[in-house]
């Protein structure tokens, strides 16, 4: 099975803005519950209740306070109280973004309740993560939820585990490592080592959840945290901020403590996307879902600590886009499929017939509103760059198959593949249909012709 490693971010500079006068309490007599999520694209989507409105949040421990998207202007349905206006600067090299801070909500879980959350709502319309994911994306919570309570991830199994403090049963495990977390600015870090050049060097790395990367590291000379000279300039992500830019290269091994992982994908983003990031000095980069989700994790903030234990994800291959394509949800559109309705009727007069009905076969049409996806992204001098494909372009079928009958994330894993992979597509461009095929390049495990 091959993994996806997409490239989406959703790390938020918010700063540090205390604790609200209530918090996330697990509201039973077991004092825990079991919350199902869907994983999509390595980055966790739970449901969750804000002031009555049921929505799709993801869970990113990289955020301090819950941001809502108000793309569908769902503030109105939340009936938000005394917003106040804020400026949000996130990743990326645009400008900070306005939204407006709100108090007094109600956020349920499951049977997880707080009675007085604060939130943060993005007024920009044009802030919508969910057609990069392909199904509604409404915010995003991390820092709050973990601070009150017990957070285990499951990732293999898919479902959070939320513990009131002091109800958490803790069960020997041996294959298990505890890791002390550091906070900066509400969020968690711990220490691992890259294996760089033969060495292997210490790093302080941001555990973050909603970003579906592998590793991210910041370039540091003096350190030794260096690019290979084999790589490809990429897109990596979208932040609040605009999208974000670098190098895509591999690693030798990442260590956290006994765990040995290895040849990670490593993305290096442009100091220019990243710039309020490295205003804490002591960070060398981020460990994202990628490599996140080769564990099951145990956070309790309250205790400084996390518990991680592999699991079946632990050694499947690294894996990405080897086409130099990034496709968005672009709307939808009426397609005409043809139905077959079957009808039973009396015999004519006169008519000889063993049966006393007969059956008859009718086709018909209809329609239905089907998703349609288009390429929001183009590597230079990539298999699909060099086919002549263009920003823009719809995504008709993909290998004689209609890409409407695949779910953005399933139509993704086509661009995956092994190396020497054929690709045909059927693109429409501005009302013309045509075709482009192109084989898919693995550049970072076959160096002839990369460039150094």
């Amino acid at each position: 099975m091959r993994h996806l490693f997409y490239s989406i971010v959703f790390w938020l500079l918010v700063s540090s803005l205390g604790y609200s006068q209530e918090q996330f309490i697990v509201k039973n007599k077991k004092g825990t519950d079991k919350i199902e999520f869907k994983l999509i694209n390595n980055l966790i989507v739970i449901p969750l209740e804000i002031n009555g409105v049921t929505l799709s949040f993801l869970v990113d421990t990289g955020v301090s306070k819950p941001i809502v998207f108000n793309f569908l202007n769902i503030s109105d349905s939340l009936k938000i109280k005394n917003p106040q206006s804020i400026l949000l600067r996130g990743l990326g090299e645009g400008e900070p973004i306005n939204a407006f801070r709100s108090r007094n909500n109600v956020f349920r879980i499951g049977a997880v309740v707080n009675n007085n959350q604060d939130l943060y709502a993005i007024h920009d319309s044009d802030i919508n993560f969910s057609s990069k994911l392909g199904m509604p994306i409404h915010g995003i919570i991390g820092f709050d939820l973990f601070k009150d309570l017990v957070v285990e991830i499951n990732y293999k199994r898919q479902f959070l585990k939320l513990t009131n403090p002091g109800k958490e049963v803790n069960k020997p495990c041996r294959t298990c490592e505890e890791f002390v977390l550091e906070f900066y600015n509400n969020k968690p870090y711990i220490m691992g080592e890259v294996e760089i050049d033969k060495k292997r060097i210490p790093v302080k790395m941001l555990m973050d959840s909603g970003g579906s990367d592998a590793l991210w590291l910041f370039e540091n000379k003096k350190e030794g945290i260096v690019v290979s000279d084999y790589y490809f300039n990429d897109f990596l992500g979208h932040g609040l901020s605009g999208s974000v830019y670098g190098k895509r290269s591999k690693i030798k091994a990442f260590y956290l403590k006994n765990f040995a992982i290895k040849n990670p994908n490593v993305a290096f983003p442009d100091s220019t996307s990243i710039g309020h990031v490295l205003s804490h000095k002591e960070r060398h980069g981020s460990i994202a879902a990628g490599v996140l989700k080769r564990f099951n994790l145990i956070f309790n903030y309250r205790k400084a600590t996390v518990i991680l234990k592999k699991n079946s994800f632990f050694k499947a291959p690294f894996g990405y886009n080897k086409s130099g394509i990034e496709l968005a949800h672009d709307g939808v559109q009426f397609v005409k499929e043809a139905g077959y309705f079957v009808s039973h009727t009396a015999p004519k007069v006169n008519q000889k017939l063993e049966n006393s009905t007969q059956t008859e076969f009718n086709s018909s049409y209809k329609l239905t509103l089907k998703p349609v996806y288009s390429i929001v992204e183009l590597r230079a001098n990539s298999p699909a760059d060099k086919a002549g494909l263009q920003i823009g372009d719809r995504i008709l079928s993909i290998n004689n198959k209609r890409a409407y009958r695949f779910t953005l994330q399933k139509l993704t894993e086509f661009f995956y593949g092994d190396h020497g992979t054929r690709i045909k597509l059927k693109i429409e461009r501005d009302g013309s249909i045509f075709v482009c095929n192109f084989n898919l390049e693995d550049v970072l495990n076959n160096k002839k012709g990369l460039k150094p």
